[in-house]
């Protein structure tokens, strides 16, 4: 019950971005049923498929833990203990609130997906698309509903294991693992050849590579915004960049990884991302949509932490202006980074896999 009058007496954009987690889990729980469905019509050669949608299933959760997160009635707070709203007691909330929102994406999928096979009637475009989702075959529920709770129960243990606490570990730690795993990823897709099976181990050894060496990366940006006599915007943008490494710098690395493997299919190159039929081209925009709203999430919590820097700041007399000029250079930088970072890997991809 706490739970639920927190959720209702959210602020109005708290509200929108749960109900994007919503749409999220609905994504991908549709297509895990669609998935379900192939297996059943046709049994072989369905188990790569299912593997591939761990990816967007990843995704989901990720994007989940950022928002919860970003949630003003998970964060802890001076008082709340008082009150009986300890850490243990606000993870708890975190994780309902987080398994609420994805319940309700999974059940609109479930709606959605009998819906468009027909087994469902009385609304528009009843059965349309019945041949695609094997409406020619009977659909085990049981095996659905089961498929469907790995996305709330997943995104909740998540939410419940990852801290609100800041990152202080140093960012460049991760860098020599980041390279590792990069390297280990490149070398298991030369191997696979990009094959459906074979492909995925790199990616996921590229994509954690890429998020491991994220933080490193961003804080190394921030260090050459400071460069050469550095005036008052600059030292704001880059001295924030350097604290929102270890935040932002893991998103940053996966969306990297994503657009990568996006531009390398783009290109032609010979490469087999998400394989799910018709359905592989809903899967990447679920998979692109979902890494960048992670990392505009990871932001906005940045920004929810130096909410007293900024006040400060405007106590001080600083501009707004100048503020406003240090947040869109930052902006600046990492897009500016993050362009040779997607297309080195995507070379890097490409020679491997033509190896």
């Amino acid at each position: 019950m706490l739970t639920l009058r927190l959720a209702r007496g959210s602020r109005p954009l708290v509200q929108v971005r749960r109900l994007l987690v919503a749409a999220a889990s609905a994504g991908t729980g549709f297509l895990l049923l669609f998935i379900l469905a192939c297996a059943v019509a046709r049994p072989e050669g369905q188990l790569p498929r299912l593997l591939w949608c761990l990816v967007p299933l990843a995704l989901t959760v990720q994007f989940a833990v950022a928002v919860a997160r970003t949630d003003p009635a998970t964060r802890p707070r001076e008082g709340l203990s008082a009150v009986g709203l300890g850490p243990v007691r606000l993870t708890v909330v975190a994780a309902v609130s987080t398994a609420i929102a994805c319940t309700l994406g999974s059940t609109l999928a479930l709606l959605l997906f009998l819906h468009l096979r027909g087994d469902l009637s009385g609304l528009p475009f009843d059965g349309a698309a019945a041949a695609v989702l094997r409406a020619d075959q009977p659909f085990p529920v049981a095996a659905g509903l089961t498929l469907l709770a790995v996305v709330p129960l997943a995104g909740a243990a998540a939410a419940a294991l990852v801290p609100h606490t800041r990152t202080v570990r140093p960012p460049q730690e991760g860098l020599p693992w980041g390279v590792a795993a990069f390297a280990g990823g490149l070398a298991v897709l030369a191997s696979a050849g990009g094959g459906t099976a074979g492909g995925l181990p790199g990616w996921v050894l590229v994509t954690a590579g890429l998020a491991l060496a994220g933080p490193a990366l961003a804080h190394g940006c921030g260090a050459l915004v400071q460069l050469v006599r550095p005036g008052a915007v600059r030292l704001l943008a880059g001295r924030a960049l350097q604290e929102e490494a270890g935040r932002i710098g893991r998103p940053l690395g996966v969306l990297c990884a994503v657009a990568a493997g996006a531009l390398v299919s783009l290109t032609g190159g010979p490469l087999t991302l998400l394989p799910l039929g018709p359905l592989t081209r809903v899967a990447a925009a679920l998979v692109g949509a979902c890494a960048a709203a992670t990392l505009l999430t990871s932001a906005v919590e940045s920004y929810q932490e130096r909410e007293a820097t900024r006040a400060a700041l405007l106590e001080l007399g600083t501009p707004a202006r100048v503020l406003r000029s240090a947040a869109l250079l930052r902006s600046g930088a990492l897009a500016t980074l993050c362009v040779p970072v997607v297309w080195g890997v995507a070379e890097l991809t490409r020679l491997a896999l033509t190896r």
